[in-house]
């Protein structure tokens, strides 16, 4: 038992004895830096000190680094700067985002997308889905006052009709899968699980990018297409005076749009498409020449969502008076086509015009009807 003793003491002697080597030996030696040269901070110049600086009075504190860091101060990168223009920056310099507080600019993007565009955003599109519902229930659907005559007037061509539905797929697309991708976490998330949910938004962040070119060709067509229809005039602010006659029953005379459809088609095809267009085309990297650094790419995407929510707030509203707030709004997009009846009491002075030979009443050549084969007795 005495030389099991004698034993532990001597290997314990030993290993203290390498621990704690005399300065002469070499090897790695542990150190805190809160216990070398605590007052190094006296020094006038502490904080401007470069790291290598800061090393010597107290090695191991890495401090400068990580404050040049923080500045957005760009370090040495063997990237290209063709390619990889801010790959020295590990953090953004200090900005203060409309809404956002001053901090470095991957936050402040954060908190006004956190705290502003989605909350914000997705209340405004409930309040107007809300509205929408509130006016169908005491409304219902508009009829006609009188009874069709059965007489046809062409409404749209078969341009405008391609032109409009390559549009409205395009935004129906855009619009889902934007939906998922910003509000999906709250409730489909909890329900398919984080792993299903990943794959969804996924595969729809890649229908997002594919159908954003289709609907900003598409947006260009239809604005050429209708840009003449939906100049103002003078009989424009009557309808606006009277709210377009919804609430009295009595629809405002009108020309082929009235003053609603001329709002929607300045406000959220004109101005607000080609906003939406655009930086989605910075989004998506599609702009030759352009330099996509981190705040390029944060900046257009708060334009690009502010412009979305209000376009589609907007869109909600035509979408509802096409297809169940008004009896023939749908089938004249679908066939081309509304019965002079629809005509005169919708849009009574573009169908005057009509009567008066001003506008013909057929723009398109009409569809020859399909020859039946002859049988032979």
């Amino acid at each position: 038992m005495r030389r099991f003793f004698l034993i532990c003491a001597l290997l314990l002697g030993w290993a203290t004895a390498w621990a704690a080597p005399d300065a002469s030996v070499a090897g790695v030696k542990s150190a805190n830096i809160f216990q070398i040269a605590p007052d190094a901070d006296s020094d006038p110049q502490y904080k401007n000190q470069t790291n290598a600086e800061r090393g010597k009075v107290q090695p191991g504190n890495n401090t400068p680094m990580w404050q040049q860091v923080g500045q957005g101060v760009t370090g040495y990168s063997s990237l290209p700067l063709s390619q990889a223009p801010e790959a020295g920056n590990l953090i953004q310099k200090f900005v203060q985002y409309p809404g956002s507080r001053l901090t470095n600019a991957g936050e402040a993007w954060r908190q006004v997308r956190n705290n502003y565009l989605i909350p914000y955003g997705g209340s405004l599109l409930l309040i107007v889905l809300g509205a929408i519902a509130l006016f169908y229930w005491r409304k219902g659907t508009l009829e006609l006052h009188g009874a069709e005559t059965g007489r046809k007037i062409e409404r749209f061509t078969p341009f405008e009709r391609s032109a409009h539905w390559a549009n409205a797929i395009a935004f129906t697309a855009l619009a889902v899968s934007g939906i998922v991708m910003a509000f999906g976490k709250f409730f489909i998330q909890p329900v398919i699980g984080a792993t299903l949910f990943g794959w969804l938004t996924y595969a729809l962040k890649n229908v997002h990018n594919f159908a954003g070119p289709l609907f900003a060709v598409s947006l260009l067509i239809v604005i050429i297409t209708f840009v003449r229809d939906n100049l103002p005039r003078a009989e424009d602010i009557t309808w606006v005076l009277k709210g377009g006659g919804l609430l009295s029953g009595h629809e405002v005379p009108s020309h082929r749009f009235n003053a609603g459809e001329k709002l929607l088609f300045w406000g959220g095809v004109f101005f607000l498409g080609l906003i939406v267009v655009a930086s989605g085309l910075v989004l998506d990297k599609l702009v030759p020449g352009l330099v996509y650094e981190r705040a390029t790419m944060q900046i257009s995407h708060m334009i690009h969502a502010a412009a979305t929510f209000l376009m589609m707030a907007m869109f909600m509203g035509h979408i509802y008076m096409g297809t169940i707030g008004m009896r023939g709004a749908y089938s004249a997009m679908r066939d081309g086509h509304v019965d002079e009846t629809w005509a005169k009491e919708h849009h009574e002075l573009w169908y005057k015009d009509i009567q008066a030979g001003k506008i013909p009443s057929q723009n398109s050549a009409p569809v020859a009807p399909v020859a039946r084969p002859t049988t032979t007795a």
